[in-house]
């Protein structure tokens, strides 16, 4: 599926099939970003406009380091722009993971 945005000159038919895909489980949800876990501390705050008090972070690593840490790693915070992320103090530099916002 490809990403598709209602606007204006968006049909009755192209938004009933939207809202179909939506119901399917297809959230258009393809602007995922990364983040890298700050080495030697307990915390990582993950700034984004799209974070709010409701939101869920959903994280995938993408290296074996993040891996690793994803055991103990947790969202500990939630406000409007930014997240805290709490994990394991480690000196690994490449803790990354791919995140994604809803809501």
């Amino acid at each position: 599926m490809s990403f598709r945005t209602p606007g204006a000159a968006t049909s009755d038919r192209d938004l009933r099939s939207i809202v179909g895909e939506i119901r399917s489980g297809k959230l258009n949800a393809a602007d995922a970003s990364s983040v890298t876990l700050t080495p030697s501390v307990t915390t990582t705050t993950l700034t984004d406009s799209r974070i709010g008090a409701g939101s869920v972070i959903l994280l995938m690593p993408t290296t074996a380091n993040a891996a690793a840490a994803l055991g103990g790693l947790y969202v500990s915070a939630r406000t409007t722009g930014s997240a805290t992320l709490t994990h394991a103090n480690t000196a690994a530099v490449d803790k990354t993971f791919a995140y994604l916002v809803i809501g």
